[in-house]
């Protein structure tokens, strides 16, 4: 009998832990896991619960009088995604005006083995579910990240004001470095 209230003891311990650690990572822990990566968030963005079961990770950005915000999303779908020539396409095709008018830029960097594709546009987005309604934003602008891997590649996309997107980009890309190996 000493035994089992031991154990139960025990187990009601683990449980109350790990219930602190899932909700208390929304709020506090800086680092987060998507597929085989490990990014640092920086430590001014928030946490915002996903909003979808496709999403892996979802982030949000203030200006500096928090009136306007930027939503910065990760995906992996373990492989079936398209090519990331696909996926650019299709992200820069998510802009109403046609692709030589919205400043798009794609550059590709390798961070010790892992090839990195940035994509970055501006102009009137067409926010929504794929298929659905789409609202048009416009000065919006797109910053994306296609992270290459075996186990799948991470697909990290902010969207936002266009200034807000162009002042974060550097805290962007030291996130999306944060969680490569640099062998």
């Amino acid at each position: 009998m000493k035994t089992a209230k031991a154990l139960l003891s025990f187990l009601m311990f683990v449980a109350f832990n790990l219930a602190g650690v899932v909700s208390g990572r929304a709020e506090s822990s800086p680092t987060f896991k998507v597929g085989e990566f490990t990014f640092t968030r920086p430590s001014a963005w928030e946490w915002v619960e996903v909003s979808s079961p496709m999403r892996k990770a979802q982030l949000k950005v203030k200006d500096a009088d928090g009136k306007e915000s930027a939503d910065i999303v990760f995906f992996q779908f373990g492989g079936g995604a398209g090519s990331t020539q696909a996926n650019v396409d299709r992200w820069l095709g998510q802009f109403q005006e046609p692709r030589d008018k919205i400043n798009a830029k794609v550059d590709e960097t390798t961070v010790g083995k892992t090839k990195i594709t940035y994509v970055q546009a501006e102009g009137t987005y067409k926010s929504g579910m794929p298929g659905g309604p789409l609202t048009p934003m416009p000065d919006y602008g797109l910053l994306g990240a296609i992270i290459q891997s075996d186990a799948g590649d991470v697909f990290v996309r902010m969207t936002g004001p266009k200034g807000l997107v162009k002042s974060s980009s550097t805290e962007f890309k030291k996130m999306i470095e944060s969680g490569l190996k640099k062998e």
